[in-house]
């Protein structure tokens, strides 16, 4: 999930707590940092030059971790596109000191206030990052894109890549974009919607200062062009997961659909939210209504993202196959190899399978070892964000202690009723004997602590 944004720094001693709580690197050891250092000045010597394609990249405007460029070309009614991914494996060493220290972090974790990178800026915001300074090495993964929206991984090489362009997603216009950047971006969507693919890309959250010392908690959706540029990395991680499954190799991000208990939940978060879910009316086909302009269908959207049943990595087992519930297809994660450490091997054995080489003895250990690293990594991402948006809601209602809320009762377990706010993206928990899931009932906020990142609700009298 992204971070949520912070622009006033009302979070900062919260943020500073919740780094020091949960361990998150200041920096890096200087031995990894003086290898970095001389990693960034190697010359690319296996690399074919493609500074003649046009390539671009379009990400965040503040972003300088930029592990992809884009080109797009025609092919009679299939699209090509070439997709240069970040050739991190040309600056790490297997067994290094920045590698060691890439196991250790599993992955680069996001907070308001800044990150806590998988590599040394050195790479990660300069040799290694695509950015139009200069050329830099990639592999180009040529990914085929037929009328009807399916991939396949046409082949993958090392080059030297010059990026056209840096291109922010809040002010590209369609002319700086490859000319069937749209149109493959609509056949991708139209496939996933064949598929009954159920993924929902949530809008980010934003503390807002209403102007009388309080916050609240807003929503910025997703920009046309974000949604765009996401169904080009979907389709390059499809087509590579395709090639590696068929090559009896590989890493697989796989994910269960929210099981009945956890859909039933969300029916009572839209009820929360005055939103109509007909019974007959699946949680896919729900969703793909969804709008994350409206602040309660965007509250919804973070809800059902938070609602599944986790994704988590696998690799390749004779006889099985992986499946990414959302995506409704295989999956893999190679897109990313800046900010996660299983995609920079994912690439390598891509690379080698699209060549007809064996993939490398040292990839396939990896594969076996990944999935425990990258489940570190993303529970303590899930941590951080747990803890931040606690620490949000608890100084976006402060200011609020001795109000009366409606909710709406989402679930019970053990620990009591679980309510949802029904005019804030809130979710807690109050003592309600009796109560049912589904219920209607209001609630008096009695305590609001940004240092504890604690509410706490009382039924009202």
């Amino acid at each position: 999930m992204k971070a949520l944004v912070d622009p006033t720094n009302a979070l900062a001693d919260g943020l500073a707590a919740i780094r020091t709580q949960y361990q998150v690197p200041a920096s890096f050891p200087p031995a990894v940092l003086a290898a970095a250092e001389a990693a960034a000045k190697r010359v690319p010597t296996a690399h074919v030059d493609r500074t003649n394609v046009p390539f671009v990249t379009l990400d965040p405007a503040t972003s300088t971790d930029l592990d992809q460029a884009f080109a797009i070309e025609r092919a009679g009614t299939d699209l090509l596109l070439r997709y240069a991914i970040a050739d991190v494996a040309w600056f790490v060493d297997d067994g290094d000191a920045i590698d060691v220290e890439a196991w250790r972090r599993g992955a680069t974790q996001y907070l308001p206030d800044g990150k806590a990178g998988l590599y040394p800026a050195v790479l990660s915001d300069g040799g290694a990052s695509l950015l139009p300074s200069g050329p830099r090495p990639a592999v180009i993964f040529t990914v085929r894109v037929d009328p009807d929206g399916g991939v396949k991984l046409d082949g993958a090489e090392r080059a030297i890549i010059r990026s056209r362009a840096k291109l922010a997603y809040d002010s590209v216009s369609d002319s700086d974009l490859p000319t069937d950047f749209v149109a493959l971006a609509d056949r991708i969507q139209a496939a996933e919607d064949r598929r009954g693919a159920a993924r929902v890309d949530p809008p980010q959250q934003e503390v807002a200062a209403t102007g009388d010392g309080h916050y609240e908690l807003q929503f910025r959706a997703l920009l046309v062009s974000e949604q765009r540029n996401a169904a080009m990395s979907l389709a390059t991680n499809l087509a590579v997961a395709d090639a590696l499954q068929a090559h009896h190799t590989g890493l697989f991000r796989v994910m269960a659909l929210p099981d009945a208990r956890a859909v039933q939940r969300l029916r009572n978060t839209a009820r929360a939210y005055g939103m109509v879910w007909p019974d007959n009316e699946t949680l896919e086909q729900f969703s793909r209504n969804l709008d994350g302009r409206v602040p309660k269908q965007a509250a919804l959207m973070l809800a059902i993202r938070r609602a599944g049943q986790g994704a988590s990595y696998v690799p390749y087992r004779e006889g099985v196959v992986p499946w990414h519930a959302a995506m409704a297809a295989t999956y893999a994660h190679a897109t990313a190899p800046l900010r996660r450490l299983a995609d920079r091997y994912v690439v390598r054995a891509a690379l080698a399978v699209a060549n007809g080489a064996a993939v490398p003895e040292v990839v396939g250990a990896a594969f076996a070892r990944l999935p425990e690293v990258m489940a570190r990594a993303d529970a303590l991402d899930g941590q951080i964000s747990r803890g931040v948006i606690d620490l949000a809601e608890a100084v976006m209602l402060q200011g609020s202690v001795g109000q009366v809320f409606a909710a709406v009762v989402t679930d019970l377990d053990e620990r009591g009723a679980r309510i949802q706010l029904c005019d804030a993206p809130v979710v807690a928990r109050v003592a309600a004997p009796g109560v049912a899931p589904g219920d209607r009932l209001n609630v008096t906020l009695t305590a609001a602590d940004p240092a504890r990142r604690a509410i706490s609700f009382a039924l009202a009298s």
